[in-house]
């Protein structure tokens, strides 16, 4: 209502209302004083309504869009008091935010004036509101919008006596459990708080004693606190926590349906994605899933959510429920157009479909070997996430082994016809090998800007060094007698006195 004023779109005199579909029709989502005067009341059927009264009601669709970014809007501004404030959740109607003044109350010369300086502000603005302070958010909230005082400043330790007497809405409870309350002639808090807590935990369940116990300060109630909105990234509260994966597994694909069109609009896809669940106690749990490449199918994601979730089963701890479930796209990546109808797949889909599926069951990223800029076999490839458009190996290398050695393995005993030649006969692994077939040679080299390590004192010092003597290596690929296939090198040329040593790298299938 303040809203629409504030932006000319409604008149300063009423009665007025805004109005949402609901069960039956439209019914009445807020009043200004005015029309509560005449006996209206939220929730009422809005014909039911215009047949009873007497007097013009000028009724208005609601916003809720228009009425979040207000909220936001006036979050920010009351940053200006205490850097803590956390708009309300669906649990306190959405219409209003928590300020933690702890600590910076002194700034404004205490609690009381703190208050004061709050409502005038607030009302030279024309916003009407009512204010609390309290030991606890839950005590804060039942004051303020139950009190009979427009602003009250709550005693330290004085929530019980605050609360005793509102009524059980004061606590943020589901409608049925307030409605169950009432049939049995509880009222009141105090009237609550004086019962046992072990009946009421087996008609009610936790949740009314945890609402009770945040609200009197037994159990903490932390806050989340207003931060800088996400590019992408929707939420979603829920009056009656969820708790069963299938729910949170079609939320979660409702709020990347929601995100998808800003994605295509900018062109791009989420690559890695964050699902927050928080806990009605308080608690979050936050998934992370990462996705081989850019994506904003709704379906994909939601697939994504399910096996992970199915992997962590009962670690998920849903305690007494998640009260809101939010998904933020972390990284982004560009996404051209591909073919999305008539039954045809974009290639190399199914691929990245499995391999993402694979991380989510295995809970851990896939990996896959790539290309590096190094001229050394085994400075070449090294591991990165796994992707499914690779940056694309080299294709002008002579063949290369399938198991490559980290290292070189020394090979003793080397006889040559040839000193700059292929080796004839050499030990490897306790066994001699006689060569019948050989290919090469093949140069390989550092690069320059590397600096070529000092000589080595013999060939035990290379072979103790995996033949890392910074000299420039001659490959061959020879085939032994016994049909093995083994890729090896002579490290270095021959020197006077000193023959260069030999290693095995690899070898080829």
């Amino acid at each position: 209502m303040t809203r629409l004023r504030r932006a000319g779109l409604a008149p300063d005199r009423g009665p007025l209302a805004v109005a949402a579909e609901g069960p039956g029709g439209l019914r009445l989502l807020a009043l200004d004083p005015e029309a509560g005067a005449l006996g209206l009341r939220p929730g009422e059927l809005l014909g039911r309504v215009r047949a009873r009264i007497g007097v013009p009601l000028q009724v208005y669709p609601a916003d809720p869009e228009a009425d979040r970014a207000a909220l936001l809007r006036l979050c920010r501004w009351a940053e200006g008091y205490a850097p803590g404030v956390a708009p309300f959740g669906p649990a306190e109607a959405a219409d209003g935010f928590y300020v933690d003044v702890a600590g910076a109350s002194h700034l404004r010369g205490g609690e009381a004036p703190l208050v004061d300086d709050l409502a005038g502000r607030l009302a030279r603005s024309k916003i009407p509101a009512r204010i609390a302070l309290a030991d606890t958010p839950g005590g804060a909230f039942a004051v303020a919008r139950f009190g009979a005082a427009d602003r009250v400043v709550v005693p330290p330790g004085e929530a019980a006596r605050a609360l005793g007497g509102l009524p059980v809405e004061a606590l943020r409870l589901d409608p049925g459990t307030v409605s169950g309350l009432r049939r049995l002639g509880l009222r009141r808090v105090g009237e609550i708080d004086a019962l046992a807590r072990g009946p009421l935990a087996r008609r009610f369940g936790e949740a009314l004693l945890l609402r009770l116990d945040q609200a009197m300060g037994r159990r903490p109630e932390p806050l989340a606190p207003l931060t800088e909105e996400a590019a992408y990234r929707a939420a979603r509260g829920f009056l009656d926590p969820i708790g069963r994966q299938s729910d949170i597994v079609v939320t979660a694909r409702l709020l990347m349906a929601e995100i998808a069109p800003r994605l295509e609009r900018d062109g791009v896809g989420a690559c890695a994605l964050r699902l927050v669940l928080h806990r009605v106690d308080g608690v979050t749990r936050a998934l992370d899933l990462g996705l081989s490449r850019p994506e904003r199918c709704p379906e994909r994601v939601a697939t994504l959510v399910s096996l992970r979730l199915d992997r962590l089963g009962a670690a998920l701890d849903a305690g007494f429920g998640f009260e809101t479930v939010a998904l933020t796209v972390t990284v982004t990546g560009p996404m051209t157009a591909r073919q999305t109808d008539l039954g045809a797949s974009p290639q190399g889909d199914g691929i990245g479909v499995l391999a993402d599926a694979l991380a989510q069951r295995l809970g851990r990223p896939l990996l896959r070997l790539g290309a590096r800029a190094s001229h050394l076999p085994e400075r070449a490839g090294h591991t990165l996430p796994w992707t499914a458009d690779p940056t694309p190996w080299p294709d002008h290398l002579p063949p290369r082994p399938l198991v490559l050695f980290p290292r070189g393995e020394a090979a003793l005993d080397v006889l040559s016809t040839v000193p700059e030649g292929p080796p004839r006969r050499f030990r490897w692994r306790a066994r001699i090998h006689a060569i019948v077939h050989a290919e090469g040679p093949e140069r390989i080299a550092a690069e320059w800007w590397h600096t070529p390590g000092a000589p080595a004192a013999g060939r035990d010092a290379d072979a103790a060094n995996g033949g890392a003597s910074g000299q420039a290596r001659d490959y061959y690929r020879v085939e032994c007698a016994a049909g093995r296939r083994l890729w090896l090198y002579r490290d270095g040329p021959h020197a006077p006195g000193r023959p260069a040593a030999w290693f095995v790298h690899g070898v080829f299938p």
